[in-house]
């Protein structure tokens, strides 16, 4: 589609801006002597406008032949007959609407296309549509700059998406087998724990898949999934893992990524309840200041754990997600003490909107 003709506004722009060359070319024209002020805008509007009709055309030739294309012969040739030949329309249309004016126009009030005249409108038609060539091939590569922008956004898109899909694959599994594992050792301790357990295991995955069509969820639902989870870990180690969160109430509406608060709680007792003879107590706390979420996770761990042993694969996943989501706008950071492993998120609340698609 053409830039100007296809776009009513341009359009009218483009119509207005050869209107008022008109109305310049015909003072010049009144000035030089070559006719009266009537006469002159009668025969320069309506050649203005044809005209302008007729440089529109450069834009099918620049397309036609785009730069990657051309050749110095190609230019000179196409380019260099396509301009005499607009040159030459301009005269031929100027001649022709004359002819048909002094037909009506009293003799003396006419205008008189002398050769010098002439020159100067071919050479005039010449060099605008060679100005039109050139603006048209800057208009088409602003166009493909556009373009490629635009493809390049839709490509970071899809290679995000497909980014996310491999961290979840590698997050959910991970859990799964070690509650299958569970469940198989209850089975013949305690069957009934055993059957809770597979329960509350489907819950949470049914509520995993109902959550992950969306791109992002409210801290509530996050925190309804995690408790599915803390219900399969709590039968898997009873009176050791105790677990206290607590979350603002401006915060419970605030949007995230599907699975961020459960990779916390699973690294929390993989890498410190786990290790711990007597267990202990996972604290989380979610609050809001300003434009940022702010979560912070601590558990207790045991000092013969090594710090890098108290990362895991779920802090690392979930630092990458959101850094793929939010660039450097997140931040996720993790330190322990003697007997404390913290791990600290800050997201920017401005990005929180639910939205099906990226």
């Amino acid at each position: 589609m053409h830039p100007i003709l296809s776009d009513f506004r341009r359009f009218v722009w483009y119509l207005a801006a050869w209107l008022m060359t008109g109305v310049l070319l015909s003072r010049l024209l009144f000035s030089a002597g070559y006719a009266g002020w009537g006469y002159s805008l009668t025969f320069t509007l309506p050649v203005v406008l044809v005209f302008g009709f007729i440089v529109t055309s450069p834009y099918y030739i620049c397309r036609t032949f785009p730069l990657t294309k051309r050749t110095f012969f190609l230019v000179f040739l196409i380019f260099g007959s396509s301009s005499i030949v607009s040159g030459l329309l301009l005269l031929a249309i100027s001649e022709a609407w004359n002819m048909l004016l002094m037909s009506v126009t009293e003799q003396g009030k006419a205008l008189t296309i002398s050769n010098q005249l002439a020159i100067i409108i071919f050479i005039t038609g010449l060099a605008v549509y060679l100005i039109s060539l050139l603006a048209y091939d800057v208009l088409i590569t602003f166009e493909n700059l556009r373009d490629a922008k635009r493809r390049e956004a839709h490509s970071l898109l899809h290679a995000r998406e497909a980014e996310l899909q491999v961290l979840r694959t590698q997050i959910e599994p991970h859990f799964l087998f070690n509650s299958l594992n569970s469940i198989s050792a209850l089975t013949s301790i305690d069957p009934a724990a055993a059957r809770n357990m597979a329960i509350s295991l489907a819950d949470f995955f049914r509520k995993t898949l109902t959550l992950s069509e969306h791109k992002m969820i409210t801290v509530r639902e996050e925190l309804d999934l995690c408790s599915h989870f803390l219900a399969v870990e709590k039968i898997r180690y009873g009176q050791k893992l105790e677990v206290g969160i607590t979350a603002d109430r401006d915060t419970e509406l605030a949007l995230i990524p599907p699975m961020s608060l459960q990779p916390l709680f699973e690294n929390a007792i993989k890498h410190g309840i786990r290790q711990l003879s007597e267990g202990g107590v996972i604290s989380a706390s979610i609050s809001r200041r300003n434009d940022w979420l702010h979560i912070r996770v601590q558990n207790p761990v045991s000092d013969k754990v090594a710090t890098d042993n108290g990362i895991g694969l779920g802090l690392t996943n979930l630092r990458e997600r959101f850094h793929t989501l939010y660039g450097d706008r997140s931040r996720v950071h993790w330190s322990r003490t003697d007997e404390l492993f913290f791990v600290e998120i800050s997201l920017p609340t401005e990005c929180n909107q639910r939205a099906d698609t990226i």
